[in-house]
């Protein structure tokens, strides 16, 4: 019998009134593993910690929007297990189910009748005195931003040493073909297909006439730096919108593609394009 994990967003999921949809719904045809937490709330399931679920699970059901399946995405992608993301939000690039179809596709992924999509991740170390003081991996995006009440920043990239471009801006954005339609965008960013491989670099707010998103080969280093030019110069560094640390002149961002990949299970004839003129026009 299939091992099936299940994530809720009780933020989202009002009395968790989903989850014991799926839960029910799952009785008798699979072992569905869920959280310690939710022990009292939800019956028919084994329960345990995040990382005992993600271990023991064949494949994960994440109820929730985009940013619930991006909370897990890193920890899924270095498991190679695979994610279906069933919508209880807005946007929705991530999560295909819509609950009108949630026994629908629970039917599909019961008999093996769905496909798996395979996304980039980016591996994002900040670089102090030549030492590594924050690894981690990120599957929208990577994004250096001015401390809270600051000026701008001028902010350098550099391409295997090469430079790309000074900024002065409140941030520089580096994302995915998958966060192309996150942060991205609304920072003036193209949409890329997420099934390419490559990095859109695009800054916050520039003060420049000229600058445009750079497109750049997800086969060379990336690396961030804030100009020391400007001691003052002082910045965070967040990976799928969680700050991961600070920057100062001097330390580096070294942004790299990651060796993991994230699954996403495809139930039915999904159209990322269509998603886009849906959910962005």
């Amino acid at each position: 019998m299939k091992k099936i994990g299940l994530i809720p967003n009780a933020g989202k999921d009002a009395g968790l009134a989903n989850t014991r949809r799926i839960a029910e719904y799952l009785n008798g045809r699979a072992e569905l593993l869920l959280e310690e937490k939710y022990k009292t709330s939800v019956i028919n399931a084994e329960y345990g910690s995040l990382a005992a679920l993600l271990d023991g699970s064949d494949c994960l059901i994440v109820l929730g929007g985009d940013g619930t399946m991006l909370q897990n995405a890193a920890e899924c992608a270095r498991r190679s297990l695979p994610v279906l993301g069933i919508n209880l939000g807005r946007v929705g690039f991530l999560t295909e189910v819509e609950l009108d179809n949630i026994e629908g596709a629970l039917d599909k992924l019961l008999s093996g009748d769905f496909g798996v999509e395979k996304r980039m991740l980016m591996r994002v170390e900040l670089i102090r005195g030549g030492r590594s003081i924050v690894c981690t991996h990120a599957l929208n995006d990577i994004v250096t931003s001015k401390n809270a009440g600051a000026k701008l920043i001028a902010i350098e990239l550099y391409t295997n040493g090469e430079l790309v471009n000074r900024y002065t801006a409140d941030g520089l954005i580096i994302a995915t073909p998958t966060g192309s339609t996150g942060y991205s965008i609304s920072a003036g960013g193209p949409v890329i297909d997420p099934q390419m491989e490559l990095y859109v670099a695009t800054p916050i707010c520039a003060h420049m006439l000229s600058v445009r998103s750079a497109v750049l080969p997800p086969d060379k280093e990336l690396v961030v730096k804030l100009d020391e030019a400007y001691p003052d110069n002082g910045a965070v560094v967040s990976a799928d919108g969680d700050v991961i640390g600070s920057i100062r002149p001097g330390d580096e961002v070294r942004i790299t593609r990651s060796n993991y990949r994230f699954s996403m299970i495809k139930t039915g004839s999904y159209s990322f394009y269509d998603t886009v003129l849906k959910k962005l026009s």
